[in-house]
Parts: structure tokens; sequence; C-alpha cells
């Protein structure tokens, strides 16, 4: 049984569209703040957005503003990060985090200090011709 389990990555062309999602064995996601995060070759993991299960809010790394949103479908315990107009520069290894909550999380959630409780092993994403 897994705390966080991505899935849904691949290859896919420049301006294409991919769906990750992120889905537990063992916690339900509902109330849970999550985060997703990124790490390409070389580079420092960096936050792609996070939201609230508490107020419901969304933030966005300036990276994901416009192209990527969020969601949740809590009858699957299942939540979503949708990614249009992919760019090469979007090429990474996409992660989820995920946290408890008690009161909702603030902007800081999108650094991936912040203090998640659990990771997934995350899902490669290649944005190619």
């Amino acid at each position: 049984q897994a705390q966080a389990v991505e899935s849904g990555g691949g290859v896919v062309q420049p301006g294409g569209s991919l769906t990750l999602s992120c889905t537990s064995d063992r916690r339900s996601l509902d109330v849970y703040a999550i985060g997703w995060f990124r790490q390409a070759p070389g580079k420092e993991r960096e936050g792609v957005l996070c939201s609230s299960s508490v107020d419901m809010r969304t933030y966005y790394a300036e990276s994901a503003k416009g192209r990527f949103t969020f969601s949740r479908d809590n009858a699957k315990n299942t939540v979503y990060l949708h990614m249009n107009n992919l760019e090469p520069e979007d090429t990474a290894v996409y992660y989820c985090a995920i946290e408890a909550e008690d009161w909702a999380v603030p902007e800081a959630c999108l650094s991936p200090d912040y203090g998640y409780d659990y990771w997934g092993q995350g899902t490669q994403v290649t944005v190619s011709s």
C-alpha cells in the first residue's frame, strides 16, 4: 500500500496536453493538501502548483499559470494535474506530495521544503517532437 502514487506520464509533442494522476491506498486525499512538483535533470525540484482541501485555493508557479490546472475526484480518491500547451522545458519527473491539513496551507506550499507528509515516487513527462 502506497501513501501517494503518480501515474499518467509519457511522451508528448510540444503544444500537446497530458493529465497526471495521484492516488493513495492509505490516505483519504479529500482532507490533504496536495502539491505537484517537478525535477528536471541537473535541476532542483520545483513547485508546479499546490492546493488546499480546506479552502480549495490553488497556488500556481509562474511557469504553470495559464497552462496547468488542478482538480480532485474525491469519489475516486484521486487528484489530477492537467497540463496544456506543453513545452520541452516542461520535461521532468513529476511528483505529488500530500499533507494532512488542520488549516488551509499558505502559498509556501509551493516550496519542496514546505514539509509534506508523504511524496510519491514520480512519473516521467517528456515533451519532444
